[in-house]
This record gives structure tokens, C-alpha cells and sequence, in this order.
């Protein structure tokens, strides 16, 4: 058993909790080293006191369950088979407290599980989980790194076929290429290429819309590898930008810095966005900033912690999140530069290198 299933365990004696069903499949890929995506199957990680674990996967994954998973009763069942009948099979007849992952869930799920288990009562395992989660190991970190070189790697491969008059789906399709070609598993969201004032949308998505000169090209990506994300965004100059521009673009250049020079063990997650937002705030551009400095990174593209102007709690050596400030005005443009970085013993290492000055591509 390895050591992060004994740490649920430990949670489950010390919260008087008799099973724990773990269902979101990322979860059990960190617990198992069993990563697929069921879809409408029913998949699952059962922990009982005293007993050993299991999973429950559907039969079409029980080989390569088998071939890779850290657990090694591993059950399995049918399309044509009650996956929830099947599961109270292997259950014990009386389960008092019953650890779910409630906010993964769906509602028609959450009833088939609690009408085949009966139980007193159901705990919400999120707070563990994500405690778990929360301080990367070396391992994890080197992962994310490999991400990190694929996602950069991939951006410079794209950058030389930028021209004015590609257009933002064009540059997405090239980006995406050069992922897969490089090794990725796939992108670890949906790749955002915004020209012109569309770079203005924090969420904009591409379209048709042609590149031109003057004006700025925002590039936000990343993938997968083995698991773990990567999430870059760098803007761009197509040729000679106005002097607003400019200015925006060296103001979010300096809020970056200045939340990552906020970085440290013990500091309050929420100074990090504090720091950053001031050196907008100062510039008159407040109003143009209103996201929140950044997010965690690692298994998925968003995870604790949420890095904004009320986090509470404080940073801790090992936590991973991204540092991307912005400023977005539909009048002119917007400009986002993002890094990932990585909390040290003695501050910030950022893990993302492709360069932050202002480069100008496609002339």
C-alpha cells in the first residue's frame, strides 16, 4: 500500500469513517497510478477499515488497470451489468459513515450510490484530498517541468509561421500540432489565441478573426504530460505597437514580477495578487485587472490554491500555481504574461523560462 493511501486511512480512523469512494479520476490516478477517463461508466476507489483497497473499473480498462495500478484487487463490471450493485458486493453490510467526493459528483449519481449503499450518514473527503494535493513531491514537479519544456517548445516551433492575415484558429491548429508531435498527451485546456481587442476577452475564445499589424497577439496554452499541466500565456507584438500599448505591456511585465517577488514560505497566498494588482492599481489601470492573479497547477489546470486579493492561509514550500496577471481594455487590446512557479524553501523558483520582454513576431 503506498503512502497516500495510508494517509486516507489515517483521515478515516481518526474521522470515524468506515469507507471512502473515490470517483474523480484524477484522484485515482495520484492514489493509484491508474489514469483513464470512464465517460458515463461507472469507475471507483474504495477504501473500507481494515480492509484492503480495490478498484471497481469497467471490464474495457480492466487490463491496463491491472498492468499499472499501485492496488491490486481490482473488480470489475459490464455495460449490461447494475455498476452499483456490483459495488455492494464488495462492500461490507453496514456502513455507518461514508466518505464521497461531493463536489465531483453528479446528483443523479450521488442517488444511485446512496440507494445501493445504505448509510447514516455521508462526509464530504474534498479537504484531505486537496491537502494532499496541495505540495507537489520532486517527482511531480519534475513532471510538470517536462510539461512546461513541451508547452514552450511548442510556441517557439509556432511562432515562425505567424504572418499577418493568419488567422487566431489557424495559430491554434499549428500550436496544437507541434503538442502532440513533441509529446504531449494533449492540451491540458482549450487553447486560447487572441488577436487585436479579442486579446481584451480574459476567456476569450479564437475564431476567424485575421492577424494584423499594430496590434497584439495573446497566446495562452498547455498540455499534458503523464498526467500533469502546464499554462503559459505570453503576448505578442505584430509589428510596431501604439504607445498605450506599450505602456500596459511594461505595467503587467512589472505586476508579474512583483508577484513573484512576493513568493515565500509563511507569506499569505492573497499578497501575491496584492502585489500584483498594486503596480496596475498604480498606474491607473485597476479597473482593467479584474481576475485574480493566478491559480494552483498540477493534476488539473485549476486546483487549490486560488491565488486572489481574500485567499486565506499561506503559502507553503512545494505549492505550484501560475502568476499571470493582466490588463484587458476592449478599447485597445489586452495583454496577460503568465508563469508557473514553484514555492521554495527560500522564495520562488519560476519554472517557466520563455523570455517576458516584449517581442515583436509575424514582420
Amino acid at each position: 500500500m503506498n503512502s497516500r493511501i495510508e494517509k486516507l486511512y489515517t483521515y478515516m480512523e481518526e474521522n470515524a469513517l468506515d469507507a471512502l469512494l473515490i470517483t474523480l479520476p484524477k484522484h485515482i490516478y495520484y492514489l493509484t497510478g491508474f489514469l483513464t477517463e470512464p465517460h458515463e461508466r461507472f469507475m471507483g476507489l474504495i477504501l473500507t477499515r481494515g480492509e484492503e483497497p480495490f478498484l471497481l473499473v469497467p471490464m474495457l480498462d480492466a487490463e491496463k488497470a491491472q498492468q499499472v495500478s499501485t492496488v491490486q484487487k481490482i473488480y470489475t463490471h459490464t455495460d449490461t451489468e447494475n455498476a452499483y450493485e456490483v459495488l455492494k458486493g464488495h462492500l461490507p453490510s453496514t456502513i455507518s459513515r461514508l466518505g464521497l467526493e461531493k463536489s465531483h459528483l453528479t446528483v443523479k449519481i450521488y442517488e444511485a450510490i446512496l440507494t445501493t449503499i445504505k448509510t447514516e450518514e455521508v462526509v464530504d473527503i474534498e479537504e484531505p484530498l486537496q491537502k494532499m494535493r496541495l505540495i507537489k513531491s520532486s517527482e511531480e514537479i519534475t513532471t510538470i517541468k517536462r510539461a512546461i519544456a513541451i508547452m514552450e517548445d511548442s510556441l517557439r516551433l509556432t511562432l515562425t509561421k505567424i504572418i499577418p492575415g493568419i488567422t487566431e484558429l489557424d495559430i491554434v491548429a499549428e500550436l496544437e500540432f507541434q503538442m502532440k508531435k513533441l509529446g504531449a498527451e494533449g492540451p491540458s485546456f482549450s487553447t486560447m489565441v487572441l488577436a487585436g481587442q479579442n486579446a481584451a476577452l480574459p476567456h476569450g475564445v479564437p475564431g476567424k478573426r485575421k492577424v494584423q499589424i499594430g496590434e497584439v497577439l495573446l497566446i495562452d496554452a498547455g498540455v499534458f504530460v503523464d498526467g500533469y499541466v502546464s499554462d503559459l500565456t505570453r503576448t505578442f507584438a505584430i509589428g510596431e505597437l501604439n504607445d498605450t500599448l506599450l505602456d500596459i505591456y511594461d505595467t503587467v511585465l512589472k505586476a508579474n514580477l512583483s508577484g513573484i517577488e512576493a513568493v515565500r514560505p509563511g507569506a499569505a497566498i492573497r499578497s501575491v495578487d496584492q502585489a500584483a494588482r498594486t503596480v496596475i492599481e498604480n498606474k491607473g489601470y485597476g479597473e482593467f485587472f479584474m481576475t485574480r492573479v493566478g491559480h494552483g497547477i498540477g493534476l488539473e489546470i485549476h486546483e487549490f490554491p486560488s491565488l486572489h486579493g481574500q485567499a486565506i492561509g499561506e503559502l507553503q514550500e512545494g505549492m505550484t500555481f501560475t502568476i499571470e496577471p493582466g490588463i484587458y481594455n476592449s478599447s485597445v487590446g489586452g495583454v496577460r504574461i503568465e508563469d508557473n512557479v514553484l514555492v521554495t524553501k527560500d522564495g520562488a523558483e519560476v519554472l517557466t523560462s520563455f523570455p517576458k520582454e516584449l517581442m515583436t513576431i509575424g514582420v
